[in-house]
């Protein structure tokens, strides 16, 4: 059963890691566009992070649980900051992990740090799936 669960947690990762393409096709243009105009239709969390930062692990699983609890509602995708530089240097990433939360509609907000999950599933509630605008 242990082996089971470990198979789970390295193959069926609910989170989703982007490539710069993809990025560009799934959620932003910078190349082509000069304001932002998210292409998704549900609301995301993009995790800038890299394998050898801590508190990048550490958010890790609390990522995947929340990408398994709002599955369908939200899309929770990674970047790797270390194979990602473009993407790092356009969205100006000083330090990881960095998350840009973006609702369906209006304007994504950046935040640096790892949160608790109460923290996330806030901003989720509110502001992804809720009617709150960030400032």
């Amino acid at each position: 059963m242990a082996v089971l669960l470990f198979l789970q947690k390295i193959y069926f990762k609910m989170t989703v890691k982007l490539t710069t393409e993809d990025f560009k096709n799934k959620v932003f243009n910078y190349e082509t566009e000069k304001e932002w105009n998210y292409k998704g239709t549900l609301p995301a969390i993009i995790d800038f992070y890299a394998d050898w930062c801590g508190p990048c692990r550490m958010v890790a699983p609390v990522l995947e649980e929340l990408a398994k609890e709002y599955e369908g509602k939200i899309h929770i995708y990674k970047v790797d900051t270390e194979a990602e530089p473009e993407l790092s240097a356009v969205f100006g990433i000083r330090s990881i992990p960095t998350f840009l939360f973006i609702p369906a509609k209006g304007q994504p907000a950046m935040q640096p740090g790892a949160f608790p999950k109460q923290v996330f599933k806030q901003v989720i509630d509110e502001y992804l799936l809720g009617e709150k605008q960030f400032a």
